[in-house]
């Protein structure tokens, strides 16, 4: 697993991811829109602290240099 995740879109994931999480707990937003918030973030989460993004990889993109 190579890095594709450059720091600024991670910078941007790990924020993006954490408002997520947390978007549900502060508005109160239906069931379903709770869980498909946190899942997103989550998932922004757990790629941008890896530097890791499968769809990218298999589309060739590459933000992150080779560190």
């Amino acid at each position: 697993m190579q890095i594709n995740i450059g720091s600024a879109e991670r910078a941007l994931r790990l924020i993006l991811g954490i408002v997520l999480v947390a978007l549900p707990f502060l508005v109160g937003l239906s069931a379903l829109w709770t869980w498909v918030s946190v899942i997103a973030g989550l998932v922004l989460v757990v790629t941008g602290v890896v530097r890791f993004c499968p769809i990218w990889a298999l589309l060739g993109i590459r933000t992150g240099g080779r560190e």
